[in-house]
């Protein structure tokens, strides 16, 4: 799975934040917010990748048990795959 083409993350003064460009605005209108968490999973899904690898980048990075991992990782997915970001 990874971030479709049409949506990035920019930065916008201290956040982080994820919009459509180009023919994804007819289906997604607004923005989410993205924690630094949120944003380092987000880079990880800019390439093609799936949920084991990044729970274990997510163990690799931060101090976080691995079931905090996993559950953090499932609500994420179920977030961006819910607004139709992910592939």
């Amino acid at each position: 799975m990874k971030v479709k083409k049409d949506f990035v993350a920019r930065k916008v003064g201290d956040s982080d934040i994820v919009v459509a460009t180009g023919k994804a605005v007819k289906n997604f209108n607004g923005y989410i917010t993205l924690n630094e968490t949120g944003r380092f999973l987000w880079d990880l899904l800019e390439n093609d990748t799936d949920e084991k690898n990044l729970v274990a980048k997510l163990l690799e990075e931060y101090e976080v048990e691995k079931e905090v991992a996993e559950r953090d990782v499932k609500k994420f997915i179920a977030v961006l795959s819910e607004n139709g970001i992910l592939e």
